[in-house]
């Protein structure tokens, strides 16, 4: 194509348009004007160029993401039943749910485990149990979500004790793999910034590479939860892969791509006006696939009140089939690649999350910092300002406090209580709750609805 209409106008420097738009401010100070920054302080400019562009190469997954659905193991036949009536409706991956060990044999029956990828979410932590389980599949598509720190972090306890938990562990790392996570969805659940979540999530990692040695960065895998910040939630994702790159490194261990399970954040569902929710997840799921998610799972429009039930799941599932199949976001995680505000975002929140990492290292350490109760401290102020800012209507949430439905009843449609559940144990450090935003206003709303 000529590039003669192009060559009839010059370029335009930064420099020019900042004093274009200086004089159009009629005195206004462009800086203290224009630039809008964060409660985490990441400056959002009003124009970007290929010079905010820094040209940090992100190592993203060579193919297309997974659509997963998660199956609770309650009972293993109705549970097979749900396996492969997703697998029929366009699933092409499963997460499963247990509390307790399950016959795995029939479980899986008629499943080619092979050709999906299948993760495994335990609360629970039995070695042998887990051994079996992966020595019977057999796949390098099997991922345990195996997190004792994690675990650590959300219930204020280890499942037995520091010692036993590692060297359960230890005897899983030689006899399976992709068996340790991450649970970055913890932090962003609980209430914590995007920073936090970075510099939490590299912290927590770094915390098994320093005990299990980095032979076992091939088996670390990470689960992520993404909010309705569009292009930050993008800039997210992006940035933990520059950040794992970048520990990496300095093990002196290259080429191991960091794999992301991704699901919406609950933080920012509702009760009331609960059908936002689906226009919640499907920008959350966009923000994960332009992110560069390996698998999305996606949440239920219902599922903070309602049981698992068949038109909740498939509505879910099919948010995904339609941005894959009808929207041409098939195999859309380069394209973010070259935007000049998602690459100044990625590049702020990588730097800010490495700062904060550095931190918490000289301070001894991610578990150090856990067992002090630092890391609590930090996400429950941040949780606070949220909903703080959620108060004076600074953060929105159409339907619960803005634009309420007096109409909308729930007191009849609770199958599940969808409020933080108070806990009366002991514990060895303060944990961390998975809240929601809108919860002290739910709560509010449904006392005024009891007879």
């Amino acid at each position: 194509m000529s590039k003669f209409l192009f060559d009839e106008f010059n370029g335009t420097s930064p420099t020019a348009w900042k004093q274009k738009i200086q004089v159009d401010l009629k005195g206004e100070e462009y800086n203290e004007t224009l630039l809008w920054k964060t409660n985490e302080n990441i400056v959002v400019k009003p124009f970007y160029t290929s010079e905010d562009r820094n040209h940090e190469e992100i190592s993203l997954p060579k193919k297309g993401f997974n659509i997963c659905q998660t199956i609770f193991i309650d009972d293993e036949k109705i549970a097979n039943y749900l396996v492969l009536d997703s697998l029929k409706r366009g699933a092409t991956s499963i997460q499963f749910k247990a509390n307790s060990t399950f016959d795995y044999k029939m479980l899986l029956q008629k499943i080619d485990t092979k050709s999906i990828c299948i993760y495994f979410n335990f609360t629970f932590l039995n070695d042998e149990f887990q051994i079996e389980l992966s020595d019977f599949i057999n796949s390098k598509e099997v991922y345990f979500q195996t997190d004792i720190i994690g675990n650590l972090a959300e219930t204020g306890n280890w499942f037995v004790s520091l010692k036993e938990d590692h060297s359960k562990l230890t005897r899983i790392i030689k006899h399976s793999n992709n068996c340790i996570s991450v649970s970055s969805d913890l932090y962003q659940n609980s209430g914590a910034n995007s920073t936090q979540q970075l510099a939490y999530t590299l912290a927590h990692a770094n915390k098994y590479l320093n005990y299990f040695g980095s032979e076992i960065a091939t088996n670390i895998h990470f689960t992520f939860s993404v909010g309705s910040n569009y292009f930050f939630e993008i800039a997210k994702l992006r940035a933990f892969r520059i950040l794992w790159a970048t520990l990496l490194a300095e093990y002196n261990v290259k080429n191991i791509e960091a794999h992301l399970f991704v699901q919406p954040s609950l933080r920012n569902k509702t009760l009331y006006d609960y059908n936002v929710n689906m226009l919640r997840t499907t920008t959350e799921c966009m923000s994960a696939i332009l992110g560069g998610a390996n698998t999305i799972s996606n949440v239920s429009y219902d599922a903070i009140y309602h049981k698992s039930n068949e038109f909740g799941e498939r509505i879910a599932r099919n948010q995904l089939l339609v941005l894959q199949q009808e929207s041409y976001l098939k195999e859309a995680q380069n394209f973010a690649d070259g935007s000049y505000y998602i690459e100044s975002l990625t590049h702020q929140l990588a730097e800010k999350a490495l700062t904060l990492f550095k931190q918490i290292e000289k301070a001894g350490g991610f578990l150090n910092q856990l067992k002090e109760g630092v890391i609590h401290k930090k996400v429950k102020e941040n949780s606070n300002k949220e909903i703080a800012l959620f108060n004076d209507k600074k953060i929105v949430l159409l339907g619960t406090n803005y634009q309420q439905n007096k109409e909308d009843i729930m007191i009849n449609n609770l199958e599940l209580y969808p409020f933080v559940k108070q806990r009366n144990i002991k514990t060895l450090i303060p944990p961390l709750n998975r809240n929601r935003i809108s919860e002290p206003l739910e709560k509010q709303r449904l006392d005024s609805e009891s007879p």
